[in-house]
This record gives structure tokens, sequence and C-alpha cells, in this order.
């Protein structure tokens, strides 16, 4: 891919794992070249081989994997080195940055104390010396008083300086290869701008070559130099990214591109997802393995799997067929991957009827202080929010984590103490309900978690699942049994599997299991929690689907929450915006994303990557300095002004207002539907990434 001296060089790397049921082929004859001070993306769905790979390059296999093939760091075979040879280059030559900050930091110790251990286990320096250096280095990756920090434990520090630290550890001995395997996925969207940029930053200035792993190929637009796209445990294409989404040759990558929502783009089209599971591997046959899945297929993509072979100038591919295809996906002027029918849904009008009517909704939690925890003042959480919900309407609101909007949802799904305001469900007054009313009440209101397997009962067979809350409410016996039936086939799932455990679906498939439990007794009012973030891109726009098609359906109302602004894009009908337990923005979502006003706004929405390389690394962003506060320690006046990059371009006097004045929600016009919080929204400044 490149005319510079490889740093790394992988040729028919294999690795394979014995299970019960034969061996499982997870890698199978990987080719992959690295250059100095370039980046090259791995994607592709859960299970394409991304993070074997990755681990067969720094030598952390089981001892039950098989490997063969060769791996070449800077020319010296790395691939058949003993575990002791491996640690004198892990962290030296080779280093790795995981997906989850918390887990790759030692609790017991500080971040300093593992930045150091990190600088003296590769080279011959003091612990004094050390010390200095790993100051240094946390000041390198934009942590504020590094010195201070260097003796904080992980658990004290948020999630992006977390990440930080890590990449401070994985760049402390200048490596020669950065292997990245998903480091923003448990992000916010500012933060994961930050961590990317800074990733951009350090490979500019030490010449590193990066390996990044990721399923999101909005990054990758923005980031790689070169793309590898992985599927059953092979390289099915690679070329430059520029090249690779502007015309891919092969039906998979045509198809991962398609199925992405975008924040650039409107609900005026469905998502179009990819049919079917990616393939076990074990006993593959000899075919294409994408074959059951294209559209494209022919007699020949079932009769021999094809070699990935030159497609043009640095561009390869393996498929059949890749010389037709054209365009961005195209065969004969038609797209590859094209919404059908079932797909496609007609706007959902949204009803008069108010589901959910929340007004003055605060959640206090007391500071308590000393031996005899006395309190000693208070955090609220949530901080006065007004809004209401309306039949057939989805409404979504979106912030950085620690905003207050998981809290939201739970003092809507139940009232504690602490809690103040009023809390309407189909005109019933939750806060006021005994504790047996309130049980009866909550009928009206159901709610889908995050992550599908933690929240699906693995003993209970998916019946029992689905049958669940009618039990619970009384359902008599001899009708539970079809409705079970009709809640599958509405969410399009077979109902002769309700026989099957959990286990036996894959995550898409849960999460559908999970709304039809959701939607057994007829709930008005749905909540969803993060619904799509723990999903393949795949089967996420699946699911946005199935979102919207039971919306037009059946009528129900969805309160919404995520932190990736994309997928908000597509749901909601309104979009309210979260900073420290208060709304900064609200409006209908076509207003909110085409003319934001709040600066916070307008950050999140510019750090929301864009699968267009030319579009994400052309377009301004707008840059978030520092990390959001706590809110046991909120900002005086407009809370936003602490990082507010609008701020230091007003006048004196409207800086002071900003520190001093607390802003209210003001319409924009006399509809009052789209309301800001922002002394001087108008003054937009931008800031060229």
């Amino acid at each position: 891919m490149s005319t510079n001296l490889p740093v790394l060089e992988i040729t028919d790397l294999r690795v394979s794992f014995p299970t019960e049921s034969g061996v499982l082929d997870a890698v199978r004859g990987v080719d992959l070249t690295i250059a100095a001070g370039r980046c090259t993306a791995v994607v592709g769905e859960s299970g394409s081989g991304k993070s074997v790979t990755s681990l067969a390059i720094m030598g952390l296999l089981p001892d039950t994997a098989e490997r063969s093939g060769s791996i070449r760091l800077q020319g010296r075979e790395i691939g058949d080195l003993d575990d002791r040879a491996m640690s004198g280059l892990r962290g030296a030559q080779i280093s790795m940055i995981f997906q989850d900050p918390l887990t790759a930091l030692t609790p017991v110790y500080t971040v300093g104390d593992q930045i150091v251990e990190a600088l003296r286990a590769h080279g011959d320096i003091g612990r004094s010396q050390a010390a200095d250096r790993a100051v240094e280095l946390l000041d390198l990756v934009g942590i504020p008083d590094a010195r201070r920090r260097a003796k904080a434990f992980p658990h004290e520090l948020s999630g992006g300086m977390r990440q930080r630290v890590v990449i401070a550890i994985a760049i402390a001995n200048d490596p020669a290869l950065i292997i990245a395997d998903e480091p923003t996925t448990a992000l916010d969207v500012t933060i994961q701008a930050q961590v990317m940029d800074l990733l951009a930053t350090i490979r500019r200035e030490t010449g590193a070559a990066l390996l990044l792993i990721t399923h999101d190929l909005g990054l990758v637009a923005g980031a790689a130099d070169d793309v590898a796209v992985m599927y059953a445990g092979r390289v099915v294409e690679r070329a430059r990214a520029d090249d690779l989404y502007r015309h891919p040759r092969m039906p998979y990558t045509a198809g991962l591109l398609a199925s992405i929502p975008r924040v650039d783009s409107d609900q005026a089209g469905p998502l179009v997802p990819i049919p079917g599971q990616p393939p076990v591997l074990i006993d593959v046959a000899k075919a294409c393995p994408f074959a059951p899945r294209c559209p494209a297929a022919t007699t020949a993509c079932t009769a021999s799997e094809p070699a990935l072979a030159a497609v043009g100038p640095d561009h390869d591919a393996a498929c059949h067929r890749a010389e037709e295809i054209s365009g961005s996906g195209d065969i004969d002027g038609h797209p590859i991957f094209a919404a059908t029918d079932d797909d496609v849904d007609a706007p959902v009008p949204t009803g008069d009827e108010v589901v959910l009517r929340v007004r003055g909704l605060t959640k206090e939690f007391p500071l308590l202080r000393g031996i005899l925890r006395r309190q000693d003042g208070s955090v609220y959480a949530v901080d006065g929010l007004d809004f209401d919900v309306h039949q057939g309407e989805t409404m979504a609101i979106v912030g950085e984590s620690g905003s207050g909007k998981t809290t939201t949802l739970l003092e809507i799904l139940r009232a504690e103490p602490g809690t103040t305001g009023s809390v309407e469900i189909g005109g019933v007054d939750f806060s006021t309900l005994s504790r047996r009313r309130l049980r009866t009440a909550r009928k009206a209101v159901q709610i889908v978690f995050q992550d599908p397997m933690g929240s699906l009962n693995p003993r209970m067979t998916v019946r029992d699942i689905v049958a669940e809350p009618l039990t619970a409410y009384g359902t008599p016996r001899r009708e539970i049994d079809g409705r079970v039936r009709e809640l599958m086939r509405l969410v399009g799932l077979d109902p002769a599997h309700a026989s099957r455990f959990p286990a036996a679906f894959s995550g898409g498939q849960r999460q559908r299991i999970g709304i039809a439990r959701a939607l057994a007794v007829n709930p008005a009012l749905v909540v969803l929690d993060e619904p799509v973030s723990a999903l393949d891109v795949s089967i996420q726009a699946s699911v946005i689907n199935l979102l919207n098609h039971l919306k037009r359906e059946i009528g129900v109302a969805y309160l919404f929450v995520a932190h990736d602004l994309s997928v908000v894009r597509h749901l909601a009908d309104r979009v309210a915006v979260m900073y420290l337990g208060r709304f900064v923005e609200i409006g209908p979502a076509t207003a909110v994303f085409g003319d934001p006003q709040h600066p916070y706004t307008r950050a999140l929405l510019s750090a929301i990557p864009i699968p267009d390389p030319q579009v994400e690394r052309t377009r301004e962003r707008i840059v978030l300095t520092g990390e959001l506060p706590s809110p046991s320690s909120r900002p005086k006046g407009c809370s936003f002004h602490t990082r507010c990059p609008l701020r230091p371009r007003l006048s004196l006097a409207d800086q002071n207002t900003c520190i001093t004045v607390v802003p209210g929600l003001r319409s924009l016009d006399d509809s009052g539907a789209h309301q800001h919080a922002c002394h001087f929204a108008g003054r937009h400044p931008t800031v060229s990434r």
C-alpha cells in the first residue's frame, strides 16, 4: 500500500481454536502491511477476526490457539518468539490501547506509578527521572494539572482521562507500532474526538504506525490512510480510505456503508441492513462465505471462494463480481443493497394525546461528610425539567456521560425520595400513587436496555421471557401463548423458535426479544436506554428500522436516551440536549440538527464523525476543552461557561453575564417549538480541526 519501509508485515496469518463442535478457523490467511507514520484501519462485524489478528501480533493468543504464517516487525520475524522475548517487545516496540481503559489500568496503583513502571521496564532510567517523565507524558496527552493527576488512582479520573493515561503508557517508550482496539467505544463523542486528534498528533510527531481496529466507519473516515475490511476471518477488501469509501468493490463493504446512520442526513430514507448473520467458522465451505447474505451472489459465488486480487491501483477485493461493481456499490446501475418495502415507512403522524408529561422534575442527592455522615449540601443530578411526549412520537435526550440522562429515565420509571416535580404517564401522576397502585400504573411504561444479553435471563426460554410481564399483570394463561407468537412475529422473529434460550440468538435478535417483552402489555411509552450502542452497525440498522416500523404500526411513543447523534437523527422527532442536569436546547429534530443554537449542541454535532473521508477531513470542528464538571461543583451562572468556545470571544461585560447569570430556556419564535438556554446564541465560533 505504501513505498515506505513497512513497520508491520503480516503474511498468510492463520489462527484456529479447538472447540467441542470442531476446529474454529478465526483467522484464515490475512495479509497486511503498515508503513511508518500511517494508519491502517481494520473494520468488520463482530467475529470477523479483527481482535484475534491484533492478539496474534501482540503474542497474546491463548495456549490452545494454533497459529501459522509470518508476522514481521521492522523486518524481524516475531511470530515465533516465546513469551519472554515478546515481553521485551510489548510496550517497547509494540504497544496496545485497549477498549476499556478502566480494566486496562491496575486499580491499586496511581496512574503515575503505572507510567513509571512502563518506562523502567524497558529503559535504564531512575525512579525520580521516570516520575518526571510520567508527568511530561500526562501533560503531552492533554491531562490538566498533570503533576497532581499523576498521584490519582484510575477510579478518580473520568473515562476520557483514563483513556489518555492508557495512551500515555502506550507511547512512553516511543514504539514503532501502536495497536488501538476500539479505543473510543466507551467514550462520549466529544472525548472521542479529542482522543482521535491526540492519536493523529502522536502519529505525526513520532512517526509510529497505527493499527486501528473498530466497527465505526465514521471514525475510520477521519483517521485512516488505508482500510482493510475483514469478513469470516479474512481480508475481503483493502484500499486507501478515499477510494474504498467512494468506490467499494466488495458487496460486504457496500453493505456496511449503506447501513450507517449519518448525522448529516435526514430521515428521508431508511437504513439498509445486511440480511442474515456472519457464518460460524467451523468446517467453512469452499464458497464465498458472504454469498448467503449477498443480493448479488451468483452460482460462481457458491462454487468457490474468491481470492483477494487487485481491482485497481492499491485496491484489492475478494469478489467474483468485483469488476462489475461501480459507483458507490452499484451493479448495472442498481445498488447492491437497497431498501425493501418492509424497510420503507411513511412518516408517523404525531397524535395530540400527551403520553408523558414531566413538570419541574428534580433529583437531589445529599452530600454526606464526616464520621457522622451529616448532610453538607446537595447534588442536583436533574434540575427542573419540563417536557411532554405525545402519542407516536420519539423524544430523544442526548448529552455526555454525567449530564443526567439516565437519572432522568430512572426518575420517570420510579418516584423515589429526593425527587420533586410531577411525572404523568397516561394522565396519571406517578408521584401521588401508593406503592401498590404504582406497580399497576407502571404497566403503561416499559424499558429496553442497552445490553440485550445482560437484560435477558439466560435460564429462561424466549417464550417465558416475553410472557413474564403478561403473567405479572394477570393475563389469562390461555391467552399468553397466542400473544407471545403475535409479539415475535411483530418484531421479526420466528415464533417456532420460542422454546430456544437467549444464547441461541444473535445480538440483534436478542434485542428484538427485549423489544417484544417491552411491548407485551401494550405500554403507551417505551423507554429506550442506548438500545443499539452494543450492536454491530448492520444489526443496529435493522433494529433502528424496526423501532420506526413499530412506531408506525402500533403508535407507541419512545423516550430515547443516546450519545450517538447519528442514531438519534434517524429515530427522533424531537431532541433535548442535556448538560449538568438541565436542558440547554430542545426542539424538533430537524431544527436542532439543521440550525443548532447552543454552543454545546454545536460542539456535539461537530464531534460526530461522518463516514465520508472527504467531508470528514475538511469540515470545521468545534473543539471542547476540559471535562464535564462534577454536579457537586456546578459552575455558577451558565454551567457551560467553563468549556464554552464562544465565551472567550465575547466582551468582558458579556463574559460576566455568562459567569454570573443562569440562562433560562428561550424560544426562537412565537411557536416555542425550538428553545435554547444561551445568553448569546447566534455568535457561533467555528474552529478548524
